[in-house]
């Protein structure tokens, strides 16, 4: 056989083997492709806790998670945790996303506020929130302030970074044409910066949702009686390990479903953006 009849031999057989994984994966339904991985680790997660090669209190099967879940919900507890939860990380998220977007605003319109604000902001932004926790109770004490306060700080850095990062982005090309067109300063703003900014103000949002649900689990286990987080501390003082995974995966699924949000938002307002797909 000729080294190019070889060559075209192994071409073919390549082609043979990626069409057959192809046709693998295209005999699922395509929204099921997500759940591939997480269902084939249930099932081991389950099969090892059933055989008891992992104990319940270390880890409970998915099964009893479940089954904790339903008794939580049908019991009203959950949906009040959640309610109170869902408020302290709104407010949070709407007080630091509006301050953020507001100053990288300010600081990516004009030189004055870069240079006198975005050095102080981005010392802070390196500061541990965590680190910050025992000063909020000894200025704002154990209350709902406190949290929200501590809430929307998580979610203001992420906001103003990008929301600066996407106004000096904007195509300087873009500044000229609007000066042709004699717009004003607000037309610049509204019609010309925010919508050229708008991926990045998006991701902002995003990232800042995200941060506001993993501060408020930090929020609610310092001095509150009710929320998820302070469901999974009191779970955890009295081991009911189940318990506690019921609020990681209802975090998850929340902070999951928040995202997504955002990003049919990002789909239906960047449909002019001609970008890599994968």
């Amino acid at each position: 056989m000729s080294k190019e009849a070889a060559q075209n031999l192994k071409t073919g057989s390549d082609v043979h083997h990626k069409k057959t994984r192809k046709d693998w994966l295209h005999s699922i339904p395509e929204p099921l492709h997500a759940w591939i991985l997480p269902v084939f680790l249930l099932v081991i997660w389950q099969a090892a806790g059933s055989l008891g090669w992992i104990g319940p209190n270390l880890l409970p099967t998915p099964y009893a998670i479940v089954r904790q879940f339903f008794r939580l919900v049908a019991s009203g507890e959950m949906l009040e945790h959640f309610r109170i939860s869902l408020i302290r990380a709104m407010f949070g998220f709407v007080l630091g996303g509006l301050t953020g977007f507001l100053l990288g605003l300010s600081t990516g319109l004009g030189k004055i506020a870069e240079r006198t604000l975005d050095p102080s902001l981005q010392m802070l932004r390196t500061v541990p929130l965590l680190s910050l926790i025992p000063l909020f109770i000894l200025w704002f004490g154990i209350g709902e302030f406190s949290k929200i306060l501590m809430i929307s700080l998580g979610a203001f850095f992420p906001m103003y970074v990008n929301t600066f990062l996407g106004i000096r982005n904007v195509d300087v090309k873009l500044y000229e044409v609007s000066r042709i067109f004699q717009f004003s300063k607000w037309q610049q703003i509204s019609k010309l910066i925010i919508p050229a900014a708008l991926p990045n103000i998006l991701l902002g949002i995003r990232l800042s949702l995200g941060v506001s649900w993993l501060v408020l689990v930090v929020a609610e286990m310092m001095g509150t009686s009710a929320g998820i987080g302070y469901m999974i501390q009191d779970a955890r003082a009295y081991s009911q390990t189940d318990i506690v995974f019921v609020g990681i995966i209802f975090f998850a699924i929340v902070g999951k479903l928040s995202d997504s949000v955002v990003r049919v938002l990002e789909k239906r307002w960047l449909r002019w953006r001609d970008t890599y797909k994968g």
